[in-house]
C-alpha cells in the first residue's frame, strides 16, 4: 500500500481531478528564449542546459501529434488506462507569436487523450495577445501556465542571469490569475550564495502571495555539464547540498506551504549523463526512501506553519 503524503502531492490532484492516472509527456514547441537569441543574453540562465530544461522532451523533428504518440509509448509501461498533459516543456514556450502559437497549442489540446496542457514559460513573455488565446484554450480543457521564478532575492538573480525582476513576476501572476489559467512557480534551492534562510524567504513569499498560485516545483539545483553554472562550479567550487541536508529544507518548505497547495515536485531529475553534482541526486529511489523516512520520523505536515 502506498503511504499517504504529507503534503498535497500532484498525483493525489489529478487523480481528484480526472477521475484517473495522469501522466505529464514532455513535448518540444521549437522556441527558443529571449536569454538565449540575444534579446537578454545569449546563453541562457546558468543552470540551463542545452536542452533549455527540457531534456526529456520528445525530439522537436515530429508534429504535435506525433510526439504524443511516441511520449505515451515510452510512458506505457507506467500508466494504463488513463490520461495525460501536454506540456510545453524545452526553452520558452510563449516566446513566439500567436500565429506561431494557437495551431501549436490547439493541436496538443485537441488530442482525445489530453486532460490538460502546461506551458512553461517566462513571466516577460506573456503578452495580452498570447493571454488571450491561453484564455480561450482553458474554456476548452485546464491550461496551466509554469513560470521560472527559481528565487525571490534580486542578487542571486542576477548572479544568475534570470533576466527579469521579481516585479515582472508578480504582474504577470495578476494577468494570469486576472485570466483564469491556474499557476505553477518553479523554485530552484541550492543557488550559490543563498542561505537556508534566503530559501525559505522565497518558498515563504510564494505561500503567501496575492492572487494566490496554485502550484510550486521545488527544484534541488543540479549543476550540469556544458553550462555556465558548470564552468563557475570548477573554477569558483560553490558548496552543494547533501541529501541530509536537502530534505531537511524540503521538510521546512513543506511546512510552510499552505495545506491546498499543489506540490508539483520536490527534488526534479537531472539527466545522468549531464550530472556533474550533487552526484547522490542521480539515485532517486534512495533519495525517496530516505524522504519518506524523514516524514515517518519528523511528523512534517503541509501548512504545519502557514498562517492564512
Amino acid at each position: 500500500m502506498e503511504e499517504k503524503k504529507p503534503y498535497r502531492s500532484l498525483s493525489d490532484y489529478l487523480k481528484d481531478t480526472f477521475g484517473c492516472k495522469v501522466y505529464k509527456l514532455a513535448l518540444d514547441g521549437g522556441m527558443t528564449c529571449p536569454n538565449r537569441d540575444g534579446t537578454l543574453g545569449s546563453g541562457g540562465c546558468i543552470f540551463c542546459s542545452h536542452g533549455g530544461s527540457g531534456d526529456f522532451a520528445e525530439p522537436l523533428t515530429r508534429s504535435v501529434t506525433e510526439q504524443i504518440e511516441a511520449a505515451k509509448r515510452r510512458v506505457s509501461g507506467k500508466i494504463r488506462d488513463g490520461r495525460y498533459i501536454a506540456y510545453f516543456q524545452s526553452y520558452t514556450n510563449t516566446y513566439a507569436p500567436v500565429s506561431y502559437l494557437e495551431p501549436l497549442f490547439t493541436e496538443a489540446i485537441s488530442h482525445p487523450d489530453i486532460a490538460a496542457l502546461s506551458i512553461g514559460t517566462r513571466p516577460d513573455c506573456l503578452p495580452a495577445e498570447t493571454l488571450e488565446l491561453l484564455k480561450r484554450l482553458n474554456q476548452s480543457k485546464p491550461v496551466w501556465v509554469e513560470l521560472g521564478l527559481q528565487t525571490i532575492h534580486e542578487t542571486t538573480a542576477e548572479a544568475i542571469r534570470r533576466g527579469y525582476p521579481l516585479s515582472c513576476f508578480t504582474d504577470a501572476l495578476q494577468r494570469l490569475k486576472g485570466a483564469g489559467l491556474s499557476v505553477i512557480v518553479h523554485v530552484i534551492l541550492g543557488l550559490p550564495g543563498e542561505t537556508r534562510e534566503m530559501m525559505l524567504d522565497t518558498v515563504r513569499f510564494l505561500a503567501h502571495v496575492k492572487p494566490p498560485i496554485d502550484g510550486i516545483k521545488l527544484q534541488l539545483l543540479h549543476v550540469l555539464k556544458d553550462t555556465k553554472l558548470a564552468e563557475l562550479y570548477e573554477t569558483e567550487p560553490f558548496p552543494v547540498m547533501s541529501m541530509e541536508e536537502y530534505i531537511s529544507l524540503l521538510l521546512d518548505c513543506i511546512r510552510l506551504l499552505p495545506p491546498d497547495m499543489v506540490i508539483h515536485r520536490l527534488s526534479g531529475d537531472g539527466p545522468k549523463k549531464l550530472l556533474i553534482a550533487p552526484l547522490w541526486s542521480g539515485n532517486k529511489k534512495a533519495f525517496l526512501g530516505a524522504l519518506q523516512k524523514a516524514f515517518r520520523e519528523t511528523g512534517a505536515v503541509q501548512g504545519a506553519w502557514y498562517e492564512s
